[in-house]
């Protein structure tokens, strides 16, 4: 399993992305300083860095350059809340495999992370099945029966979600922290109103409601 550090100061984003992390197959630790993110990263233990720019003792950015100073070669995803377009350009000269702003979603992360593991992660599959329904993760696009369904960006995130899970009942709030982000309001309604968007479009029995504790994919 790929090892991932995350430099993260905000406890409530580092547990966040760890839980994420952990419940998709990888191996999370997490640091809140700058100095021990180098300190880590430099061991060559880690195949991926999450790395936020804002740490308490140093900039995340410094940390980066002196990585690669020293050639390490390990994959950065950079999570900020710097997202102009000068940071964005910055980071990714400065050695950064990727650049997200916060706030931001799971999946989106998710999808970055596998992306740069993939040479470590082979075996990650690039489509989905279940039943009649098939999800083409690179293309991003969704087929019934070989029939091809048009999806939002949301919609699909919702439906590789039940798909990575056939069978297991999810919550609203893990659907929302996985979909929608670690920000979204609780009480929203908006679960709902996607799985209703994804029974019209993909079958009315894809999706079975669990009274009193979310969703499952029969």
């Amino acid at each position: 399993m790929s090892q991932i550090l995350i430099a993260e100061d905000s406890e409530r984003i580092s547990a966040f992305v760890a839980k994420g992390l952990r419940a998709a197959g990888f191996v999370p630790t997490v640091v809140p300083t700058a100095r021990e993110a180098f300190d880590l990263a430099s061991t060559g233990d880690f195949d991926l860095l999450v790395l936020d720019l804002g740490l308490p003792d140093g900039d995340g950015l410094s940390v980066l350059r002196r990585l690669r100073a020293q050639g390490n070669p390990i994959a950065v995803v950079i999570l900020t809340a710097r997202d102009s377009v000068t940071d964005t350009v910055a980071g990714l000269e400065g050695g950064a495999d990727d650049y997200m702003a916060k706030p931001f979603r799971f999946e989106e992360l998710l999808a970055r992370v596998r992306l740069r593991l993939r040479g470590a992660v082979a075996d990650e599959p690039t489509v989905l099945r279940h039943g009649e329904l098939e999800l083409d993760l690179r293309s991003r696009r969704a087929r019934v029966d070989g029939r091809e369904v048009d999806l939002s960006a949301r919609e699909f995130a919702l439906a590789e979600t039940f798909l990575r899970h056939p069978g297991q009942v999810l919550s609203r709030e893990q659907l929302l922290s996985r979909v929608w982000g670690y920000d979204f309001d609780p009480g929203s309604n908006v679960v709902d109103v996607y799985v209703r968007y994804l029974r019209r479009k993909l079958g009315a029995d894809l999706v079975t409601t669990v009274r009193g504790m979310g969703y499952r994919l029969d």
